[in-house]
């Protein structure tokens, strides 16, 4: 792998912040310095030093956010701030993107990854991943609202949805399982009850629970345990 790209896949610095920084004698390689960001290396043997710093480089990134309200799950938007426009340049830097999406007033758990075919398997209908969200409703849910949002409602699909987990807190407030990711799902599920949702949070996906430790709009990386178990999946 060349140098530059690295740098760059690492998040350290773009590939004309490299070449800035190997002018003025700042990379070095197994401790000798280099001036020519073209050089390749081996990311698994190779020691990189950027600054006086040390990089270390893997291969995949993972990142846990906790979603505001009012910010679009993309990675470029022309009008509206994106979900990568609440990291630091060093994650945006890494071509992280959102592995699946939120809408725009949906808030919660988001991950961002750089790895595509995780996010592609994840994402597959196939896979049936479980996503879990705390909401609130318009009206009272009733016993049949409750037993038709679990077994499955027709929301104009050529099918019903899936079953669905579903943990009521009170009348108007619980949580939700589904295992599917049609566009406004969960909105449209509660329409075809004959309800509204007014506030809508993810808190697992894939079995990774959102962080409590999270502000709205804060991030972390996933542990190595985390990690782990999201890429088995």
């Amino acid at each position: 792998m060349r140098l530059d790209k690295f740098l760059s896949e690492t998040g350290t610095a773009s590939r004309s912040e490299s070449r800035k920084a190997a002018r003025a004698g700042g990379i070095s390689v197994n401790g000798a310095v280099i001036y020519d960001t073209a050089v390749h290396i081996d990311p698994e043997k190779d020691e990189v030093s950027y600054m006086g710093n040390r990089i270390v480089y893997r291969k995949y990134s993972y990142l846990m956010l906790n979603k505001p309200e009012g910010v679009v799950s993309a990675t470029d938007d022309g009008t509206e701030r994106t979900v990568l426009d609440l990291l630091p340049d060093k994650y945006r830097k890494m071509g992280l993107f959102p592995c699946g999406r939120l809408d725009k007033n949906t808030t919660g758990l988001l991950i961002l990854t750089n790895n595509g075919a995780l996010a592609h398997r994840l994402l597959s209908p196939k896979c049936h991943v479980e996503k879990t969200y705390r909401f609130t409703c318009e009206r009272a849910l009733t016993d049949a609202d409750c037993e038709l949002l679990r077994r499955g409602v027709d929301i104009g699909e050529k099918s019903s949805t899936l079953p669905a987990k579903l943990m009521l807190f009170s009348g108007r407030s619980g949580e939700i399982t589904v295992t599917e990711g049609k566009y406004h799902q969960i909105k449209r599920m509660f329409q075809a009850v004959c309800n509204k949702i007014l506030s809508l949070e993810r808190i697992s996906f894939a079995g990774i629970p959102l962080d409590s430790a999270l502000a709205r709009g804060g991030w972390r990386e996933l542990t190595a345990a985390e990690a782990a178990y999201i890429e088995s999946k």
